[in-house]
This record gives structure tokens, sequence and C-alpha cells, in this order.
């Protein structure tokens, strides 16, 4: 009996043991949501009750993998007042295989999202130069100075993330920018905030982003719809970039 128990498993049991767990699903997607610039070095976590709601699994398997993500040095965690679980490495090379998996399985849905995000700010910017007030301008306005003085990585995406609600708010129309929202959410778990790709080609995006975030601001200013619109689709496509980017040092895709 002790020979038999020393048999490995093989056939249906087999493929079932080696198939992976929720936990190490939730894993993957923690880890290449930091890698690809979700959350930069720096961010704090959403409280596990929101990440398991944006990720649509129970609280204790996003505290299974959180605790992971700790174990393995891109978190960590803090205590008391202003605590949380914080970002402290991006994409270290035991990353990389996490990222590969992730990403492979979601191609063709990332891409048509994508596509679908670009369209949709497209009409929320439209909106925007339709129905703007000098308020909203102004608004506009601050929310662009924020941006253009913020500090590279975490500062300028969270500057890029109060200047892109500013224009959803300048749209006035709740509807059309809640399904937005909803559509940024199923593809990046730290949405409203974009993507921001990694360190090396980070100073680079936010240069062009600033560019194109001074033609949108004067777009919707003037009250030039068509402009506004194709602007903000161009501009969001940035987003793919970086994802197309970060298959491809994952080995997804060719170069």
């Amino acid at each position: 009996m002790a020979e038999d128990a020393a048999v490995p498993p093989s056939g249906l049991l087999a493929q079932q043991l080696e198939m992976p767990t929720r936990v190490d699903e939730i894993t993957d997607r923690l880890v290449t949501a930091i890698a690809i610039g979700e959350y930069l070095p720096g961010a704090r976590l959403p409280v596990e009750r929101d990440l398991a709601a944006a990720l649509g699994v129970g609280r204790m398997t996003v505290r299974a993998a959180l605790a992971r993500l700790v174990d393995r040095g891109l978190l960590e965690t803090r205590r008391g007042r202003g605590g949380g679980s914080y970002v402290v490495d991006q994409w270290p090379e035991s990353s990389t295989a996490a990222v590969r998996r992730t990403l492979v399985m979601r191609l063709g849905e990332l891409r048509d999202r994508c596509d679908a995000i670009a369209r949709l700010h497209g009409a929320v910017c439209r909106a925007a130069a339709d129905a703007r007030t000098a308020a909203d301008v102004e608004r506009l306005r601050d929310a662009l100075q924020a941006y253009r003085t913020a500090d590279t990585g975490l500062a300028s995406q969270q500057a890029d993330s109060a200047l892109h609600l500013a224009i959803m708010d300048t749209a006035h129309n709740g509807v059309l920018t809640q399904v937005l929202v909803d559509l940024e959410a199923s593809v990046s778990i730290g949405a409203p905030a974009h993507l921001w790709g990694e360190p090396l080609t980070m100073r680079e995006m936010e240069l062009r982003s600033l560019h194109e975030h001074e033609e949108l601001v004067d777009a919707i200013a003037d009250g030039r719809a068509d402009d506004a619109d194709a602007l903000a689709r161009a501009h969001v496509g940035i987003d793919f970039e970086l994802i197309s980017a970060a298959m491809r040092r994952a080995g997804v895709l060719d170069d």
C-alpha cells in the first residue's frame, strides 16, 4: 500500500491537481496590474473589500493573494493611520511569468475593450465640448496645470486621473460617464487611473500626454466637438500601446 501511495496521480486527477486555483489567478492579475503600471511604486491598493468587488471574488481570496505579493516583495503592509497595502516594486523578473499568463489569456478581449474605451472617451469629450460652462473650463485649466507641474510617476498619474474626471464632469451626462467608468474598470483594476507603463518609458509618455491634454482641453474649451472626439480617441490609445509593450516584454507578442 505504501508503494501504491507513492505513485504520482495520473489522468483527470493529475489535471485537476495542476489547475491553477482562484488565488493563483488573482495573484497573477494583481502582479500584472502592478507590472503594467495600474498601481505604481508608492501607490496604495484599494482595501480588500473594494478589490474583491472589482475582481469578482471573495475577500479571503484577495487576502491570500495580497499575502503572496508581500512575500514576493511587491507590496508592503503598513499599519495605523494611512495604513494598507503599498506597492514597493513594479516589475522584477519574477513577475514576468505571471504577466505572460494573464495577458495571453486576455489579448483579444483587451484589444476590443480598449477600442471601446477609446470610442466612449471620444463620445464623452464630444459631450463635454457641447455642454461646457465657463466654470467647467476653469476647472479643466486648473487640472491641466496640476498635471503640467506634477512630479513624474505616481503624482503625474494621479493628476491625469483628476483631469479625466474633470472632463467627465464637464460632459454633464452621468449615464454616459458611468458606462465609461464601468468599462474602464473591466480592463484596469486601478480605474479611473490610466496605465502608466514602466519607468524607462514613463517620462516620454507623460510629456506626450501633456501635449495631447493641452490640445484636448483647448478643443473642449472652444466647443470643437469633432476635434475633441478625435483627440480623445487617439489619446486613450496610449493604454493599449502600454499593454502591447508589456506583452512584448512578457513574450506574448513579437517585437
